[in-house]
């Protein structure tokens, strides 16, 4: 057996696990959205930091990582265990297809996990909802927990997209108001 997890946020500059492969890639019909707080890492349960999870879109593409674990079922335990500590705000995993940029028309993986958090704010406690570009610019702006500022999030996720080569319009709309991060 193998493992595939794909990573939209953090996981993709910062997997912190024990992994065989990493493809850049992609996966269809999800947006990544700033629709999740965040109160252990980049905020607290009184200022919740906004991070990414995933909205169903058809016809969008989410760029990011998709790691692989080889090795045996202990090995895949333990990032599995991992990821489960580490992704505690999502509060479900679904299977998707992955792609790369040389074949859009048939996935290079299937069965990859991805963490996804439930778009209701009664059953799901870490779903915020949208909101306003400026009050989610505003949040993110001011946010900080143990693992540093939420802004560093959103600056090291810029970074990472670019440096697999992707300009992402929805980062950019956050990026744009940087007067609001230099708080």
């Amino acid at each position: 057996m193998v493992l595939w997890v794909f990573g939209y946020g953090s996981l993709i500059w910062n997997p912190g696990f024990d992994f065989d492969e990493k493809l850049i890639g992609y996966i269809k019909d999800y947006k990544r959205v700033f629709d999740l707080a965040c109160i252990d890492h980049r905020g607290t349960p009184e200022h919740p930091a906004r991070t990414c999870t995933l909205e169903q879109s058809t016809g969008a593409i989410c760029w990011g990582a998709a790691y692989c674990v080889r090795g045996g079922p202990e090995k895949e335990k333990l990032a599995m265990e991992y990821l489960e500590r580490r992704e505690c705000e999502y509060d479900s995993k679904t299977l998707v297809e992955f792609y790369t940029e040389n074949d859009t028309s048939t996935p290079i993986v299937t069965g990859v996990i991805v963490f996804t958090s439930t778009p209701d704010k009664v059953s799901n406690k870490y779903y915020l909802g949208p909101a306003p570009l400026e009050e989610m610019a505003r949040q993110i702006a001011t946010a900080s927990g143990p693992c540093g500022n939420n802004r560093e999030y959103l600056f090291k996720l810029e970074k990472a997209m670019l440096d697999i080569g992707i300009r992402e319009s929805f980062l950019n709309d956050f990026i744009l108001r940087k007067p609001l991060f230099l708080v």
